[in-house]
């Protein structure tokens, strides 16, 4: 038997023959897959652009095996957490695992909590295996190890409990001994602007709960903000690459002593002089097989988070050069377009691919939910070739904003602008529901279907001023739902201004519906994208059905 949105493609097939012929373009958002990524880094001659990943991969670490190169990122509340995405060009990336499926303590998750969770972690490769080092600035530093970075990983253990440690990175010192060293959070630990070395043992199962404090930015003029340092050793000296001043604004900065206890010089490396890319700092150093030099690090783009650059490195003096350094006084600038990284897998310019046609299994790698799911919230088979998301209840924390809905579906903006589409369709039942596709952050807005109490539907446009301080949704529109099916359209344009439409069966044309609204950054994270239903009564029988989530770029 054919399913319904065989039926939804043919009476919109039939609405195209009879409508012109400007239709045909938009009509293949229906018809057709889209393969092509908003966003491409790799120039296809020799060169890429940055940012290489236009997507909110914060605080990334990247570590090099053989020729091949695994990043993480911070990932906060979202669940599944600690993204894991793999190249072999530094340009060219995929994202292929989650190291973490939920957050711990669990329970903890199961709510929203916005801004916590796993803050900057620190990847590396060590006896034979892979370590994620992340800190939870409420709950201490874990550890999680891996054989296979693309398969399971441990579950974390908590080897250094403490509100306000963060940004943990660890060292294996050639003379046999290991050391952690990490920031604080001011907002738990009462300061900040410090980084403080601990011993460890090798397999990190105990760290010493004596600290030094190696570095303090009271120590550097100009310093403040001092966090996410990375530690290596090279050429007798031991290294310490750290941003400071601040998300939006910082420098890079590296410290430097022939003792790990120091004391340590201090040099800015790089910052932004002259280039457009603002706050150029936190991330990873990595030394190719062809003994190039690299940096990767982010960018606060304000709606769109803090997207992943890669910069050139040198060494001069001992002290390495981020960027390029185009006034000679050893500071460098940001690069926007550059020669790629040698490799002996070079592949074909590609990017993580962001379509779903919801064929799977299981859900893509792309989602994330708020907080730490259940496997009741979806299904990917009761209704084949859609997502199924069964309505979460409205409760007391989600009834005037969503906020605080654990079941929000959510992914990454990936590029500054594009097309994202949809389809809705959601059961008529007797019971008060909300479904529909959500542009989310501290602002956000949404369209979709709500259903009444007696089943009337309508199609609205909703949006929340301030949510995360408690903002009332507003209705902009709404008008009554006479088709069983919507096609739903958000439209990003540069500076993160999104346009909402949407059309059925009966109409030619994406209806554009609302004005302009400006998307805005959540909680140390950027906007996302993504879908939801909620119901007062939710069972199996609430439910909205989603057919794709698809991007294509803008003419």
């Amino acid at each position: 038997m054919l399913s319904n949105k065989y039926y939804f493609y043919l009476a919109l097939l039939l609405v195209c023959l009879s409508s012109s012929p400007g239709y045909a373009k938009e009509s293949k958002l229906l018809s057709s897959t889209h393969t092509q990524s908003p966003w491409q880094a790799d120039l296809g001659n020799g060169e890429y652009k940055n940012p290489i990943l236009h997507a909110d991969y914060s605080d990334p670490d990247v570590v090099a095996v053989n020729g091949h190169y695994y990043m993480t990122a911070s990932s906060f509340n979202s669940a599944p957490g600690l993204p894991i995405l793999h190249s072999t060009d530094l340009v060219n990336w995929q994202l292929i695992n989650y190291a973490l499926p939920i957050q711990l303590p669990q329970a903890h998750f199961a709510k929203v909590q916005h801004g916590n969770g796993v803050w900057a972690p620190t990847i590396r490769f060590h006896d034979n295996k892979f370590w994620i080092f992340y800190p939870d600035p409420d709950f201490g530093i874990y550890v999680t190890t891996a054989k296979d970075p693309a398969a399971t990983w441990s579950t974390p253990q908590l080897i250094l409990a403490g509100k306000g440690l963060i940004d943990p990175a660890p060292l294996w010192d050639d003379n046999g001994k290991a050391y952690l060293v990490h920031a604080w959070a001011k907002s738990r630990a009462g300061f900040n602007n410090v980084l403080t070395l601990r011993e460890m043992s090798n397999d990190a199962s105990w760290v010493s709960d004596k600290y030094t404090h190696i570095v303090d930015g009271k120590n550097h003029p100009g310093y403040r903000t001092i966090e996410g340092p990375k530690f290596y050793k090279r050429n007798g000296y031991y290294y310490i690459f750290a941003p400071a001043g601040g998300v939006d604004l910082g420098w890079q900065s590296v410290f430097r002593a022939t003792a790990i206890t120091g004391p340590y010089e201090a040099k800015v490396v790089m910052a932004q002089g002259n280039s457009v890319i603002n706050g150029p700092h936190q991330g990873a150093w990595v030394h190719t097989q062809f003994a190039e030099d690299w940096f990767i690090h982010f960018q606060s783009k304000q709606a769109y988070g803090r997207i992943t650059h890669l910069q050139p490195m040198r060494w001069e003096h001992d002290w390495p050069i981020i960027g390029v350094d185009k006034n000679a006084n050893g500071i460098g600038q940001p690069v926007l377009q550059y020669t790629k990284p040698r490799s002996k897998i070079s592949p074909k310019p590609t990017s993580i691919v962001n379509n779903d046609e919801f064929n799977s299994a299981e859900l893509s790698l792309l989602w994330q939910w708020n907080a730490n799911p259940s496997s009741s919230w979806y299904s990917l088979t009761d209704n084949l070739g859609f997502l199924r998301l069964y309505s979460q209840p409205i409760t007391a924390q989600n009834s005037t904003n969503l906020w605080s809905t654990p079941s929000l579906l959510l992914q990454k903006i990936p590029a500054e602008q594009f097309a994202f589409t949809t389809t809705l369709q959601v059961n008529k039942t007797s019971s008060a529901s909300s479904s529909g596709l959500i542009l989310f952050g501290e602002d956000y807005a949404w369209i979709g279907i709500k259903t009444s109490t007696t089943g009337e539907q309508q199609l609205v446009y909703v949006h929340c001023f301030n949510a995360r301080k408690g903002c009332k949704e507003s209705i902009v529109e709404q008008q009554p739902l006479t088709q069983p099916y919507l096609e739903l359209k958000v439209v990003l344009q540069p500076g993160a201004t999104a346009i909402f439409s949407y059309r059925t069966a009966a109409s030619a044309e994406f209806q554009i519906i609302g004005e302009h609204f400006q998307a805005k950054k959540g909680r140390w994270v950027g906007a996302k994208l993504g879908l939801f239903s909620l119901s007062q009564t939710p069972g199996a029988s609430n439910y909205a059905d989603f057919d794709y989530a698809r991007y294509d770029t803008l003419d």
